[in-house]
C-alpha cells in the first residue's frame, strides 16, 4: 500500500459516513498542572484536532479526558467530558501501570455512551484496557501508541493480561509493533494499523520573510527541533556537520529546545571545534507559533533519534514544505515516504549524516520542499488521519 493511501473502497468509506459510528476517544492520563477544558485543548492542540479530523469523516466523536474536575460541552463536532479522578498516590505514583488514575469510574464514564469503538490513547494502560472491555463487551477497543516502550519484564504479565482485551492497536509503522508483538504482549489476532499519531496545522511560507523574522541563515541553513539528550543525539549531527563544514557553502545549525541534559557536552564540542564554532546556534525553547517561522526559515530539518513514537517535528516540517535530514528509523521511513521527501542517516552514524548533509546541500531545494508539501497533503494531513482512522474503526467494527 502506498503511503497516506487509505484502506478500503469509497463505496465502503461512504458507509462509514452514513452510519455515524460512535467512537470514543479516550484519555486516561490528567492534566498535571489541572488546567480549565478549553485551556487544555489548547494545550494539547492535538487531542481535538484528531478527534475533529474522525468527526469529519463521519463518526460521532465523543472525547473522554481524565481531569481534576466534571465538565461536559461540545465544540466543532466533537463531545467533550471531563471526568474527575483521583490519581494514585504515595508509592503506587509513577510505578508502570499503576501510575493512573484509578479505571473503574473511567470505564463505568463510557457505559452510558454505547460506543461502537473506544480508541484509546497510549498502551501503557492495561487495567484500563481490561475495565473497558468489562464494561462494553460489545464494543472493539483500538489502542494507539505513543512512544510506548515494551516494559520491564516484571510488568509484562499485567500488560499481557489487560492487552489481550484489544481488538487493534495503531503504530506509525508497522516495524513498531514488532517488540510488543515478539514479547507477546500483543496478541496475534490482533489487527495492527500503521496510522501516525497525529498531524500539523503548518503551512509553507516565504522563506526570506520567515529569515528576517528569526534571524536565521545559512547555506544549508539547518534546523534542529528536539531536546539535547543521549536519544536525539545532537553529538552525532554536531559531529557529522564538523565533517562537511569545509565542503559546504555556508552552513548553520540552529537548535530550539526544552531539555537539556548533554547541553554542557554539545557546548564544549561547540567551542573546541573550529568548524563549529560561529555555525552552530543554541536558541533554547520556542513558543509553537515561532516553531512554524523557524521551519519556514530553514531549507532542512536535521535529527538524530535512536527512537520515537511518530516524530512530531518531522511532521511539522514537511507540513512547511522543509525536507528532513533524519535518523532512518522505523517511524522516520513511515512519515517520508522511505525517504523520498527526505535523506535517512543510520542513527549514531555520523559519516552518513555527513553523506545526507552533502546530498541534501547538493540537492534542488524547491523542488524537494513542493514534494514535501505535496506528500503531506497526501499522506499526513488531518483530513488524511481522519479517513484513516475511521476505516480502521470500520475493521474493528464491520
Amino acid at each position: 500500500m502506498e503511503p497516506g493511501q487509505i484502506p478500503g473502497d469509497p463505496e465502503r468509506r461512504q458507509a462509514v459516513v452514513a452510519s455515524g459510528m460512535a467512537v470514543v476517544h479516550a484519555s486516561f492520563l490528567p492534566d498535571p498542572l489541572e488546567r480549565e477544558p478549553e485551556a487544555l485543548l489548547d494545550a494539547w492542540f492535538t487531542l481535538p484536532a484528531v478527534a475533529e479530523a474522525v468527526a469529519a469523516a463521519g463518526a460521532r466523536v465523543t472525547v473522554v479526558q481524565a481531569a481534576g474536575f466534571d465538565a461536559r460541552f461540545k465544540r466543532a463536532g466533537v463531545t467533550y467530558r471531563f471526568l474527575r479522578t483521583r490519581s494514585a498516590q504515595g508509592p503506587r505514583r509513577g510505578r508502570g501501570p499503576w501510575a493512573v488514575p484509578r479505571p473503574a469510574g473511567l470505564a463505568k464514564a463510557l457505559i452510558d455512551l454505547a460506543p461502537d469503538v473506544v480508541h484509546i490513547h497510549g498502551l501503557g494502560f492495561p487495567i484500563h484496557v481490561q475495565a473497558v472491555r468489562k464494561a462494553l463487551p460489545r464494543s472493539s477497543i483500538l489502542a494507539q501508541d505513543h512512544a510506548d516502550r515494551v516494559p520491564r519484564r516484571l510488568l509484562r504479565p499485567v500488560f499481557r493480561w489487560g492487552l489481550a482485551a484489544l481488538d487493534g492497536v495503531a503504530f506509525t509503522a508497522m516495524e513498531q509493533a514488532r517488540p510488543f508483538i515478539e514479547s507477546t504482549l500483543i496478541p496475534g489476532n490482533v489487527q495492527v494499523f500503521d496510522i501516525p499519531e497525529s498531524s500539523s496545522f503548518f503551512t509553507p511560507g516565504d522563506r526570506e520573510r520567515a529569515r528576517k523574522q528569526t534571524g536565521l541563515a545559512g547555506d544549508p541553513c539547518l534546523l534542529w527541533l528536539g531536546h539535547l539528550d543521549s536519544n536525539k543525539d545532537p553529538l552525532t549531527v554536531l559531529e557529522a556537520l564538523s565533517r562537511v563544514s569545509g565542503t559546504l557553502a555556508d552552513p548553520h545549525l540552529w537548535c530550539a529546545f526544552r531539555r537539556a541534559p548533554l547541553r554542557e557536552e554539545v557546548e564544549v564540542r561547540i567551542r573546541q571545534d573550529p568548524a563549529l564554532s560561529g555555525r552552530v546556534h543554541l536558541l533554547g525553547p520556542q513558543p509553537r507559533e515561532r516553531v512554524e517561522e523557524l521551519l519556514r526559515a530553514a531549507d532542512f530539518l536535521v535529527q538524530g533519534s535512536h527512537r520515537e513514537g511518530s516524530g512530531f517535528a518531522v511532521v511539522e516540517a514537511l507540513a512547511t514544505g522543509t525536507p528532513p535530514v533524519v535518523s532512518d528509523i522505523p517511524p522516520f521511513r513511515a512519515l517520508t515516504g522511505g525517504g523520498s521527501v527526505g535523506f535517512l542517516a543510520r542513527p549514531g552514524d555520523p559519516l552518513d549524516f555527513a553523506r545526507c548533509l552533502r546530498e541534501a546541500a547538493a540537492s534542488d531545494r524547491r523542488a524537494l520542499g513542493l514534494a514535501a508539501r505535496d506528500h503531506f497533503d497526501r499522506a499526513l494531513s488531518f483530513q488524511v488521519l481522519g479517513r484513516r482512522l475511521a476505516d480502521s474503526y470500520r475493521v474493528l467494527r464491520p
